[in-house]
C-alpha cells in the first residue's frame, strides 16, 4: 500500500475513521427520542465532537507530548461513546446488531488511535535520540 504524505490532520487515517464514526453517531442522535435532547443526545454530540476536535487540535500542537495528550482525550471520548451505545441499547433506542456494529467500529478506531499514539511516541523518542549531546 502506498503511503500518502501527511500535510494536515485531515490526511490522517485515524481522523478519517473518526469522522466516519462521528457521522454514524450523528445519525443515531437523530433517531433518539425528544426526551433525550438534553441528556443522552447532548452527551453524545459532545463526545463525537471531542473525538475529532482533539485529534485535530493535537496535530496542530508543536510538541509530541501535547499531541499525545489530546489523543488521549479522544480515546476517553471513544470510551464514553461505547457506554452511550450500551445506554441506548438498554433503553431500547437501538437493537443489538446496530449496537454491536457501532461498538465494533468504535473498538476498531480505538486500536487505530492507540497505534497513532504509539507512532507519536516513537517519533518523540527518535527526535530525542537525534539531539546533540552537550557537556555542561
Amino acid at each position: 500500500m502506498d503511503k500518502k504524505p501527511i500535510h494536515t490532520f485531515e490526511d490522517l487515517e485515524v481522523y478519517k475513521l473518526a469522522r466516519q464514526l462521528s457521522r454514524k453517531v450523528g445519525q443515531l442522535i437523530k433517531r433518539l427520542p425528544k426526551e433525550e435532547e438534553f441528556n443522552l443526545k447532548g452527551q453524545m454530540r459532545r463526545a463525537k465532537l471531542s473525538l475529532t476536535n482533539n485529534i485535530a487540535e493535537g496535530f496542530g500542537r508543536f510538541h509530541y507530548q501535547e499531541n499525545i495528550q489530546f489523543c488521549r482525550h479522544s480515546r476517553g471520548s471513544l470510551c464514553e461513546l461505547i457506554d452511550d451505545f450500551n445506554e441506548c441499547f438498554e433503553n431500547e433506542y437501538m437493537d443489538e446488531p446496530y449496537r454491536d456494529e457501532l461498538k465494533g467500529d468504535t473498538y476498531h478506531l480505538l486500536k487505530v488511535l492507540n497505534a497513532y499514539i504509539a507512532s507519536i511516541k516513537r517519533q518523540k523518542e527518535k527526535s530525542l535520540n537525534e539531539l546533540p549531546m552537550t557537556n555542561y
